[in-house]
């Protein structure tokens, strides 16, 4: 019987530019594939095929047709353009009706350039999985299936539609509160001795396990929660003062993320086989990622975590130098809890890869966070500075200085100052406030005082009455605070320290563990 994988569908986007990849099983010994008059033939092996068709450029309406000469698989209305798979945790999950002014903008959207898939979100192999994918697939961009798009998704598929004039997909592969261990394989994790831990950790919890137990546990937390976050939901929507603290006391301790195990989406490698192995190798563009606030516990790694992940996305389609754009971090803190300064090191690592990991892009969103909501809903600027990552990077329609803030590049010591340079910042600073904060020093020490900060031509000038010989120097290396400084072109200097022998540590560990969906607003 011929089939193929669910995110070939009616309505789909196939890239342009590049060969096809059309894969599926059959019980056959020959498949032919026919699209926008390109035919090609190939062998089935063992019950399964691929076939690669020919690059072609941006176009549409297509069919498709896929024959076996005992079963036929026909899909229609295809466009020829660009794809994107959009990767992560609920930042990149938040719909657009839940974004800032997004359930307006639903309510008049119709944009025949940009289309969605969404993988299934199922936590296993198996039929639950199975089902979901009949179910699933491409959908046009209308008020009664854009609401449910990732927002960055969307605005990212809009700009990039309207700059470049051809179709734009997005394939969804995302879900909240889950760390970028769970989108690797197990070899990733094991070949690497910095993030060996995690799966070490998980092995440890099933092989102590009884299986059949688990699954009970399990069961009985996924009915808990559904009550749970449904009860606290409409808590939030109408009591007066909510508060984190009083929604338990209303309705139990909230229980997420489970029971640890087989069935856990947050176990690690899980969603690597569940969701994003079922769209590979679905032939792309790129990939967008917004993701890092469930690994906050382990900030000193994931910058090896981070890697893997990227080396594994690539080597799974079978292209090194295919583009990988990155969120870094914003500011965020919770409400009442300390500043633990983890997520400078997590943003650091996101700058890293940047800077060492060629065909990578990063947009810098640090003046897009909100204090006590780890879920900002200014999703429409962070889509369109990854759509201009894309722009300048994979597509040349953008100059380098209009996609970049100012980012560090070094420092020099002068008459007891520390004057630091950065890249992009030749068209100068923007300040939003009087004083310019955030910068601190420190000597052979490597205690930090606030710095006083001049802007002297293309440069700034640190200087504290505390350190009198500057030996190191950092900026915005804080989990939040108000962001003050920007480039000529508006874009936020990107937070930086001079060294990483400065000795700086995270001074506590907030594991964020996100809302299952119904919950999508608050902090566990």
């Amino acid at each position: 019987m011929l089939s193929l994988p669910a995110v070939f569908s009616d309505h789909m986007v196939l890239q342009r530019g590049k060969n096809i990849a059309v894969w599926g099983e059959s019980d056959a010994k020959r498949i032919r594939v026919t699209l926008a008059g390109q035919t090609v033939e190939a062998s089935v092996i063992e019950g399964a095929f691929q076939v690669l068709l020919p690059p072609m450029q941006a176009g549409g309406p297509y069919e498709m047709q896929i024959t076996d000469d005992k079963d036929t698989v026909t899909y229609q209305d295809i466009m020829i353009g660009e794809v994107w798979l959009a990767g992560g945790q609920s930042n990149m999950e938040l719909e657009l009706q839940n974004s800032q002014n997004g359930a307006e903008v639903v309510k008049h959207i119709h944009n025949d350039q940009v289309r969605f898939y969404y993988t299934p979100k199922v936590p296993w192999v198996g039929e639950k999985l199975y089902e979901a994918e009949a179910d699933s697939h491409w959908d046009l961009c209308t008020p009664e299936t854009a609401g449910r798009w990732s927002a960055v998704g969307y605005y990212f598929a809009e700009k990039l539609a309207k700059e470049l004039g051809v179709t734009v997909g997005v394939i969804g592969c995302n879900w909240g509160g889950t760390s970028a261990s769970c989108w690797v394989g197990r070899e990733t994790l094991e070949g690497d001795r910095k993030i060996q831990q995690y799966i070490k950790e998980y092995d440890e919890i099933v092989d102590a396990q009884d299986p059949e137990q688990y699954i009970r546990d399990r069961e009985a937390y996924l009915v808990f929660q559904a009550e749970f976050d449904k009860n606290v939901g409409h808590y939030y929507e109408t009591a007066e003062n909510p508060t984190w603290e009083e929604a338990q006391e209303l309705y139990g301790e909230n229980q997420y993320p489970g029971p640890m195990g087989p069935r856990s989406e947050n176990r690690p490698c899980g969603l690597y086989e569940s969701m994003l192995q079922r769209v590979c190798p679905y032939t792309l563009a790129g990939f967008l990622y917004y993701q890092g606030e469930e690994d906050d516990h382990r900030p000193y790694t994931y910058y090896e975590l981070l890697c893997g992940l990227v080396r594994q996305w690539r080597q799974d389609w079978q292209d090194d130098t295919l583009p990988f754009m990155v969120v870094q971090l914003p500011m965020f803190q919770n409400g009442g809890e300390p500043d633990y300064q983890n997520w400078p090191f997590i943003r650091e690592a996101q700058m890293r890869l940047f800077q060492t990991v060629k065909n990578t892009g990063i947009a810098v969103i640090l003046d897009k966070g909100e204090y006590g909501n780890i879920h900002p809903v200014e999703k429409d600027s962070v889509g369109m500075r990854l759509a201009d990552q894309a722009l300048y990077q994979v597509y040349g329609k953008k100059e380098e200085e209009e996609v970049y803030g100012p980012i560090y590049r070094t420092y020099r010591i002068q008459d007891g100052q520390m004057i630091i340079t950065f890249d992009y910042a030749e068209q100068g600073f923007h300040q939003t406030e009087d004083t310019i904060t955030g910068f601190e020093v420190a000597g052979e020490d490597q205690k930090y005082y606030p710095a006083t900060a001049d802007i002297q031509n293309h440069e700034i000038v640190l200087s504290a009455c505390q350190v009198t010989e500057p030996v190191y120097a950092r900026y915005c290396w804080t989990n939040y605070r108000e962001v003050t400084l920007f480039g000529a072109n508006d874009l936020p200097v990107a937070p930086f320290r001079t060294s990483r022998l400065d000795g700086a540590v995270a001074t506590g560990s907030r594991n964020c563990g996100e809302f299952s969906q119904h919950f999508a607003q608050e902090i566990v």
